[in-house]
């Protein structure tokens, strides 16, 4: 049976480039970065290629890049980061709708005494920028937020956030897991202290990932060694780095042409929806990632939904990956205010630059013969 892929916000495919730049580091350059021998420095010097590939990606110096297993540990490293260089400051601002890598972070924090604020957004997503102006004081540590949510696809103002922490003293981290490969990301122009992402959201592998540190900016490790500039220990996942080395370069070459082509493809995707189902309806407004929409399916039970599409080869989610399984209601469609009924109807879909028109309407019909069937059931 045909797969059609629309759940790219929780993983992409290894492109071949990447793949073919990985492979020679898994068995003919098995050298140690930290070793003195040949075999070691050309090892070091692979590294050094791909760290100028990810800072140019970001528009930052190589010296700010640090290499990590995922974002989720770049989001704690940089929380735990900002409340070590300000011991005395014991709360940090975030929104309702961060992803549970950071808010599960940030509630075992809250029971060692630090003060969590969050942030909420109205119904299109969008974040309430007086509260946030209000919460953020002098003894924040951290205002960390989303630069774009991971089930709606929803950008935050993260240049003016970061403005208005930066008033206050006060550090700034956005998670940008969904938005690399898809905005063009300056961290100048972002104005951010620190900058999460994980490579395979953009077409790298799983378990390597980025933490942007700006210069100046002390970062606490969570695992010790010399690695990383001291910063995050253990001998460097060598095969992850070059691979995403490899996907920041292919994704700034291309970024422009294909987030054209993928919004295109997500747009015709809604409009078919909304034009030929009229219990459908998008969460979530512009901004926008260009790649993501989030339907809601009014009257439909999400699960059985997802599972008769998955029967019928179409892979797409109900949100996060992280929460796949869980039977509550998405806590970011429940923060805008949509009903539990509806957060429990709602289906994520997500393209990549490999989705093509073909997928589209192999998808727009599976989808349409599948939700008519499930809203008008044969009686006996």
């Amino acid at each position: 049976m045909t797969s059609y892929y629309f759940d790219n916000n929780a993983t992409t495919r290894v492109l071949p480039e990447v793949l073919h730049a990985m492979l020679p580091w898994f068995s003919e350059h098995y050298g140690n970065a930290s070793s003195s021998h040949q075999f070691g420095q050309f090892a070091k010097e692979a590294l050094m290629t791909a760290r100028g590939a990810v800072a140019k990606f970001l528009h930052a110096s190589s010296a700010e890049i640090v290499f990590t297993s995922g974002a989720t540990e770049s989001n704690h490293m940089a929380i735990m980061s900002a409340l070590a260089m300000h011991p005395t400051r014991r709360r940090i601002v975030t929104s309702t709708v961060e992803h549970s890598s950071t808010l599960r972070l940030l509630d075992e924090l809250a029971k060692t005494g630090v003060e969590v604020i969050q942030i909420p957004v109205n119904a299109k997503g969008e974040l309430n920028l007086a509260q946030l102006k209000t919460a953020v004081t002098e003894d924040t540590a951290l205002v960390t937020l989303m630069h774009a949510n991971n089930e709606t696809g929803v950008i935050f103002p993260i240049a003016e956030v970061a403005s208005i922490a930066h008033k206050k003293g006060v550090l700034f981290h956005t998670d940008a897991a969904q938005s690399a490969g898809k905005l063009a990301l300056d961290v100048t122009q972002l104005a951010c202290d620190f900058l999460s992402f994980s490579g395979h959201k953009l077409h790298a592998p799983k378990g390597i990932g980025v933490l942007f540190v700006k210069k100046g900016i002390t970062a606490k490790p969570l695992i010790y060694g010399h690695q990383e500039r001291n910063r995050r220990g253990g001998t460097e996942n060598q095969t992850g780095i070059i691979g995403l080395g490899v996907a920041c370069q292919l994704a700034q070459l291309a970024i422009s042409n294909a987030n054209s082509t993928i919004a295109n493809l997500r747009n015709e995707i809604e409009q078919s929806m909304l034009n030929m189902l009229p219990f459908v309806s998008v969460n979530g407004a512009e901004p926008r990632v260009p790649n993501t929409t989030n339907l809601c399916f009014t009257g439909l039970h999400g699960e059985e939904l997802l599972h008769k599409l998955n029967k019928a080869g179409v892979m797409a989610s109900l949100g996060s990956a992280c929460t796949a399984g869980d039977t509550n209601p998405s806590h970011v469609l429940l923060a805008m205010g949509i009903n539990r009924e509806d957060a429990l109807s709602s289906l994520r879909l997500s393209l990549s630059k490999e989705t093509t028109a073909d997928d589209v309407k192999k998808l727009v019909s599976i989808l349409t013969q599948i939700a008519t069937e499930m809203r008008s059931p044969v009686t006996a």
